[in-house]
């Protein structure tokens, strides 16, 4: 059984579906609930979203997978590229639509359509495009910019198609486990940890920095993330190219834990788009496997 981020017809289903067939699917209302299905054995994996070409990191998937007290695991990744409809009930006119439901982020990709299209309309957020697509099947919304299957579940009509600002924008989509043995390297694979500083200083950051930099660890993402301990303390979620295998960035981890309070592995995984990392080497040089042994041997907690 895996879950996602439900109801059914989020862009999140619409993912899950690219990965795998059948209907051995259960939705969830919230990224939150979908982790803990995770961690309470309901489901095997569960699939969120973490990363949007337009808005940036999800912030509830970083801080949730990334839980010191229980984080999980990133074992997959993939990537959808997002073009909403705007749908209505059957017979509903263009000219009729005064009020327009749909999730922040989805709003936010179409926010100058709306603008030049739908000036006078009151933006309804709510939980997700399903929702969305729910409120207007329910007559409490007039319109609603969602996913095709969104709609096509809901009985709506597709009045305007293919609608974002940016033709190219896309949805990163992760399926996260409990603690396991990360996938087989690849050679074009991810990683992603959690670092926290130990104190708030000049050169925290720059040092977290200079440990991927001096060994050719390219980053692919970088999001600060208050650590809920107290004000202004922060840790660092970070994706690097490379698997947990490659020696380089076995050696960045351990150097990693030499200078931070905490380091949280999050899984190495084959990335989405097949590319290749730069300076990706593996293998069992005599001086890395002590250190690689080592890596892999701590679970989640380096």
């Amino acid at each position: 059984m895996l879950g996602y981020l439900g109801p059914e017809g989020t862009f999140t289903h619409q993912a899950l579906l690219q990965l795998v067939s059948g209907d051995d699917m259960r939705p969830y209302a919230s990224v939150g609930l979908a982790l803990e299905a995770v961690r309470d054995g309901s489901v095997e994996a569960a699939l969120v979203p973490i990363e949007n070409s337009v808005e940036g990191g999800v912030t509830a998937t970083l801080d949730d997978i990334g839980d010191p007290a229980n984080p999980l695991q990133i074992v997959r990744e993939t990537v959808l590229n997002i073009r909403f409809n705007l749908c209505t009930r059957p017979g509903v006119q263009l000219s009729e639509i005064k009020t327009i439901a749909s999730h922040p982020h989805a709003l936010a990709q179409v926010r100058n359509w709306l603008d030049e299209n739908f000036p006078e309309a009151e933006i309804m957020r709510v939980g997700s495009t399903a929702q969305g697509a729910n409120f207007v099947a329910e007559g409490k919304a007039d319109a609603t910019v969602c996913s095709a299957i969104a709609g096509d579940l809901n009985g709506l009509e597709a009045q305007v198609s293919d609608v974002a600002d940016n033709p190219s924008a896309t949805t990163r989509f992760v399926l996260v486990t409990k603690r396991q043995k990360s996938p087989a390297r690849t050679g074009h694979d991810k990683t992603t940890l959690v670092a926290y500083m130990h104190r708030d200083e000049p050169g925290a950051l720059l040092n977290i920095l200079q440990q991927f930099a001096v060994r050719g660890v390219n980053m692919c993402r970088i999001e600060s993330r208050p650590t809920k301990t107290s004000l202004g303390n922060y840790c660092f979620s970070i994706d690097a190219e490379g698997h947990i295998e490659d020696l380089r960035l076995a050696d960045t981890l351990i150097g990693l834990k030499r200078i931070c309070q905490d380091v949280i592995f999050l899984g190495s995984y084959e990335r989405a788009n097949g590319v290749e990392p730069m300076n990706q080497r593996g293998g069992t040089d005599p001086e890395y496997t002590d250190a690689m042994n080592w890596v892999r041997s701590i679970g989640g907690r380096i």
